[in-house]
């Protein structure tokens, strides 16, 4: 893992090392809650009706934080997170 990355400044490895994660479409978890942005590169991940935003992403199991693919690939590995297959709706 590159320190330098700017994406690792504010040592998100505190909290996102070893935590479990889903890929899913993002939805509403909260009320009046429209989107969420990336732990890492604070990318917007947010339903259809926001245009420009990620649709998709990985999460937490309680929906609270979100992490983009292109953040996921680069950081997986270095921070040993554990995959869990969503629930078919």
């Amino acid at each position: 893992m590159d320190k330098a990355d700017w994406r690792l400044s504010r040592n998100p490895e505190k909290y996102l090392k070893g935590i479990t994660l889903t890929r899913k479409p993002w939805h509403q978890s909260r009320p009046d809650w429209d989107h969420d942005h990336c732990e890492f590169c604070w990318a917007e991940i947010a339903g259809p009706e926001i245009a420009n935003a990620l649709h998709e992403g990985w999460t937490t199991p309680d929906e609270y934080r979100w992490i983009c693919d292109t953040c996921f690939r680069d950081f997986q590995r270095d921070f040993q997170w554990i995959i869990v297959e969503a629930d078919p709706d």
